[in-house]
């Protein structure tokens, strides 16, 4: 990368001042990352997708159960 070469005093401080917002936006990004994982890990969402699998498995048995009752 080539570096840049600056004028002025007005064009580092503006360099500056975008670099701090970028630093800034990234952390807020990972806050909001670190929250998702968090509210994901809860017992809550976790039961709340066993109990999807378990739903799914328990109509595919009766399903069975009453596929061999009619057969």
């Amino acid at each position: 990368m080539i570096p840049k070469k600056y004028t002025s005093f007005e064009q580092i401080d503006q360099d500056l001042k975008i670099l701090k917002l970028q630093q800034d936006i990234e952390r807020e990004n990972l806050k909001m990352q670190v929250q998702i994982t968090k509210n994901s890990l809860y017992p809550t969402h976790l039961l709340g997708g066993f109990s999807g699998i378990i739903q799914k498995l328990t109509i595919s048995m009766v399903a069975k159960k009453l596929l061999k009752k009619f057969n």
